[in-house]
């Protein structure tokens, strides 16, 4: 009798061990997997419109790096240019425990959808590089792009001459971006320039070669293009030398590294220097901030410039 109760305690012993055992991996896998920082004393989500775009992986690049830096831990998620899965990876970012959360939206209207539900949970929001239409926000990091969109059309204006014909190359409708650019492009080039067409190109390359494609059947005295981010410029580029006329002025936005090269080729006439890398520093000291209990302004400008090969 004595041996069987013994012989259970044993057997019992055994399986808490091998439970023990089993559970201990799953858990570790699961930090690496986040790729985040496990000593960090806070966890900062980031919900990040799109990878797909050279900027935003500069961006999330600085950020990580700032994260690393202030011992904080970061989950960056990718919706996709996808509001709908923006809404749902921030909801998952919530049950995951963030305390705090940064987002980059892909539509500024959709996007309060998901603000508000960080808002019921209690956790601060943080907008990178394009805000949020409603929802409550702490603080908003990004360039002044009204002021961005008017150096464009500066340049657009110095370099076709006044009431030259040109094209606008719009960004995701709804966008805060895509708005202020072409808000600030238009006071200059409404006085100015004949913008004999305005298209979305929704921030792709490949949009930006089909639409630009279209304007050229439609509008062929066409002498400037004005795109509201460099992957639409650059896309305009090769539907441009594809035609009979290489001599259209195009101007992009934010100074990835394959616009600056056009620029320096002299394919390109300009691109408005964003600073991705320090947009996304920027986030994570702000979140830092927020979190040690310190008061941020409700919006921090990153300064820009114009780029070009003179």
């Amino acid at each position: 009798m004595k041996k069987t109760w013994l012989s259970a305690v044993f057997v019992g012993v055994v399986a808490l061990m091998v439970a023990c055992s089993t559970e201990s991996p799953v858990d570790v896998e699961e930090d690496i997997s986040e790729g985040g920082n496990t000593d960090g004393e806070f966890t900062v989500g980031f919900s990040i419109s799109t990878l797909n775009n050279p900027f935003f992986v500069t961006l999330e690049e600085g950020a990580e790096a700032k994260a690393n830096e202030l011992g904080l831990e970061l989950i960056t998620v990718d919706a996709q240019d996808d509001s709908a899965k923006q809404i749902n990876d921030v909801e998952d970012l919530i049950q995951r425990d963030v305390d705090l959360i940064l987002v980059n939206p892909t539509d500024s209207e959709a996007v309060a959808a998901a603000i508000e539900l960080a808002n019921a949970a209690d956790i601060p929001v943080i907008t990178v590089d394009r805000g949020s239409d409603s929802g409550e926000t702490v603080s908003h990091i990004a360039s002044d792009n009204v002021s961005g969109g008017e150096m464009a059309g500066e340049l657009l204006v110095e370099l076709t001459g006044e009431d030259a014909e040109v094209a606008e190359l719009e960004g995701i409708p709804g966008s805060s971006a895509a708005r202020e650019r072409g808000e600030g492009f238009n006071k200059i080039a409404g006085d100015t320039l004949d913008v004999v067409t305005k298209q979305t190109a929704n921030f792709d390359r490949a949009e930006g070669l089909t639409v630009m494609e279209n304007i050229l059947q439609s509008n062929p005295d066409i002498e400037g293009v004005f795109a509201h981010n460099d992957e639409m410029a650059l896309g305009a580029l090769e539907a441009i030398s594809a035609s009979d006329n290489e001599d259209i002025v195009v101007v992009g936005f934010d100074a990835t590294e394959d616009a600056v090269a056009a620029v320096e080729d002299g394919r390109m006439a300009g691109t408005v220097a964003q600073q991705p890398t320090l947009i996304g520093e920027e986030a994570l000291e702000t979140a830092n901030d927020v979190l040690n209990g310190e008061e941020v302004e409700e919006f921090i400008p990153v300064e820009l410039e114009i780029i070009t090969n003179n």
